[in-house]
């Protein structure tokens, strides 16, 4: 069985809650120019990427290949949050429990052959529980075998731009070819933060109970931090501890910022939440996120010629924000390049210029300027006496302004 209709990432910058980045944007997310010195964090890997404004804070290692134990399950949660959305399985669909599923090593949900179970339940039993005997079973149901569903896997990791992942499994248990980067987790998590915003509320329980027993989700921030929402942790005794954890607070300005953090290979259970928490708040507290200009805003003007309005307004389709260093916010520059002699018709959302953010003289951000209006072409007359002023060069603006 092969799934089909994944959707395709956008290179928008908006605001949490529309659409988040991911994906190829953080392939070429905004430089940050000055960075401030990131905590100690004891792990062979890890990243901190702000999801509203796309930019990568801190990192370690964070594109060389590890393995990520049961952080694989993020693929494959991904893989059936896809068949649940375009209608392919059922919420509510009984899921047969092959002997394979239920001999799974590792973590259990304690599935069994001959009692029913459904899609939902073993969801739950997957992202709460990191159920292994779940995770086989709906691996089994999408693509036949687990062996055929991993195929799938690389197939879906390539799509979302994981150039350095291979999976050999669904569960994550250790092979010689299954490996991945926090880089990549960081594109798999965005994307499941943005593409099934409806499943990742699964990723926030705290506790599920199946055939009588009752599992906490081994996410220790749920607890701790109750900004924190999701999302997976991993262990195997060669991978050590991992954890993928996002958080949401929301500003005195208003803003929803949302930041991810990926940490591979602590030493301990504990560990792994410890340094998650020390990754996830310096991100908060050494950074503050700065919203420029609103969507729809005008950013400027451009004069137009031979249109009934002889100026365009040009902005952005979403809000401008950016991290900079706390303290720092006062210092950004916004340069703007419009482009010269503009001739109707224009349509709305042609890009007309580009804007620039700047600290200290380096370039954080260049986004471009598009036309907020559609300008419709003047009559005769009027393109008359505006093809003159062309021809000699008159009324003609600067290609920049501060």
């Amino acid at each position: 069985m092969k799934l089909s209709r994944f959707k395709h990432f956008t290179h928008q910058i908006t605001r949490l809650g529309k659409a988040l980045i991911l994906g190829s944007l953080l392939v070429a997310s905004p430089a940050m120019a000055i960075k401030m010195p990131p905590p100690e964090v004891g792990a062979k890997g890890y990243l901190l990427i702000d999801l509203t404004t796309g930019q990568e804070l801190a990192e370690f290692n964070s594109n060389e290949r590890l393995e990520p134990a049961s952080l694989t399950k993020l693929m494959t949660a991904y893989m059936v949050f896809s068949a649940l959305e375009n209608k392919q399985i059922q919420p509510d669909q009984k899921v047969p429990v092959s002997t394979n599923a239920w001999k799974a090593v590792g973590s259990r949900m304690f599935i069994e052959p001959n009692r029913d179970v459904t899609v939902d339940e073993l969801v739950h039993g997957m992202i709460i529980q990191s159920g292994n005997d779940a995770t086989t079973a709906l691996a089994e149901l999408l693509a036949g075998d687990e062996n055929n569903f991993a195929r799938l896997m690389n197939q879906q990791a390539k799509q979302l731009g994981m150039t350095n992942t291979n999976f050999e499994n669904a569960t994550g248990l250790p092979g010689p070819q299954h490996y991945t980067t926090a880089s990549d987790l960081a594109k798999l998590a965005s994307a499941i933060i943005q593409h099934f915003p409806e499943y990742y509320r699964y990723y926030s329980i705290k506790e599920y109970a199946y055939n009588g027993i009752t599992q906490k989700n081994r996410n220790r921030l749920l607890w701790i931090d109750e900004s924190v929402d999701g999302m997976k942790t991993g262990h195997t005794s060669s991978a050590g501890y991992c954890l993928v954890s996002s958080a949401k607070r929301t500003l005195p300005n208003g803003v929803e910022r949302r930041l991810l953090s990926v940490v591979l290979g602590t030493e301990s259970s504990e560990a792994r939440a410890q340094e998650s928490l020390k990754l996830l708040n310096y991100g908060f507290q050494t950074y503050e996120t700065v919203k420029l200009y609103s969507a729809q805003q005008a950013v400027s003007t451009s004069t137009v010629y031979k249109g009934e309005s002889k100026e365009v307004r040009i902005g952005l389709t979403e809000d401008l924000l950016i991290n900079v260093p706390r303290g720092m916010a006062n210092q950004l520059e916004a340069v703007v390049q419009r482009q010269n002699k503009l001739i109707a018709p224009i349509q709305k959302g042609t890009k007309l210029g580009t804007i620039q953010l700047k600290l200290n003289g380096e370039v954080l951000l260049t986004k471009p300027l598009l036309a907020l209006q559609d300008i419709t072409e003047a009559g005769l007359f009027g393109r008359l006496i505006d093809t003159a002023k062309l021809w000699m060069n008159d009324d003609e603006e600067p290609t920049t302004a501060n």
